[in-house]
């Protein structure tokens, strides 16, 4: 009986703790401005985020919001008969373009403030 009682007190702690620990795209979207604001994430020529400053969820933040942005990314450029690369540093240069002043983007592989 205590064997059970344990598995079922690891199984119930995995199943509390596992979707704590998951973040929505939902979730990472509404993070991201702060993220962007506070300088811990920035925007890349290659269309994606990176984590310019390690701090709380941001690195899952950042993983939330590329992985739909490659999915946006593969879906135009399938559709419009583009190398997805392509896709990918228009996307780049738009986001480094539309970055206010003040947030982080890259530059010859360098951070730097906008």
């Amino acid at each position: 009986m205590g064997l059970s009682f344990r598995v079922f007190g690891l199984l119930l702690a995995l199943l509390v703790s596992a979707p704590a620990l998951a973040l929505s795209l939902n979730e990472a979207m509404a993070a991201l401005p702060a993220a962007k604001a506070a300088g811990h994430l920035g925007e890349q020529p290659d269309g994606y985020l990176g984590v310019v400053q390690r701090g709380g969820n941001v690195a899952q933040v950042a993983e939330q919001i590329n992985r739909a942005r490659r999915a946006e990314y593969q879906r135009l450029a399938k559709e419009n008969g583009i190398l997805l690369s392509d896709v990918e540093a228009m996307a780049g240069k738009k986001a480094i373009e539309r970055t206010p002043p003040g947030q982080f983007i890259m530059l010859n592989g360098v951070w730097m403030r906008k």
